[in-house]
């Protein structure tokens, strides 16, 4: 008997995050806390979107990646209780989407631009990074490549490696306004600056 026993094969994160968390987006009954959408039209602010794809190591698209965002709103403020400069209804500041149900596997978000939080922090949104393989999830930044003057001030992008701050920004696509394309690879000359929090 003891010979039939076999090794219960060790976890990785994922892939369940279309049942799980992005239930919606993958056509499943289940409720979900986030999707794409992180503000509704009451919102002030610049309305942008954010397009993009996970790479692996040899630019081939993941197609079982889940990104989760979370960021301020156009004035600086995250919606969270602990924040007391007044309300900022309507505004979720936190999307989750899965890049299994596009063609090109690529994930979307619709927001609003985010302000400059605090003093010398450049308008960024925070990126969390879940996928089949990946032992603990990654962290990075989205920063705004038409930011110039901020970004240089921002503490944490001049934390970064100057060859490798591309990485990290976000570019306006000058055919369609409002559109942002940032793509996250995973390994690579090319790869996505990752932080460790």
């Amino acid at each position: 008997m003891r010979d039939l026993l076999k090794q219960t094969p060790s976890q990785t994160v994922g892939p369940y995050f279309a049942y799980g968390l992005t239930a919606r987006q993958y056509g499943y009954p289940n409720s979900q806390i986030a999707d794409g959408t992180l503000a509704d039209e009451t919102v002030s602010g610049t309305r942008i979107r954010i397009l993009g794809c996970v790479f692996d190591g040899e630019d081939a698209p993941i197609p079982d990646a889940m990104v989760e965002i979370w960021q301020a709103d156009s004035e600086g403020r995250y919606a969270h209780p602990a924040d007391g400069r007044g309300s900022n209804t309507g505004f979720r500041g936190f999307g989750r989407q899965g890049t299994g149900t596009d063609s090109r596997n690529r994930f979307l978000f619709d927001t609003v631009k985010p302000g400059p939080v605090g003093g010398e922090a450049a308008p960024h949104i925070n990126v969390i990074l879940f996928m089949r393989g990946l032992l603990s999830h990654a962290y990075t930044r989205i920063y705004f490549a038409d930011e110039s003057a901020r970004n240089a001030a921002d503490p944490v992008l001049a934390s970064v490696p100057a060859e490798r701050r591309a990485t990290l920004l976000a570019q306006p696509d000058p055919s369609m306004p409002g559109l942002y394309r940032w793509d996250i690879r995973m390994q690579g000359e090319r790869e996505t600056v990752f932080f460790d929090l």
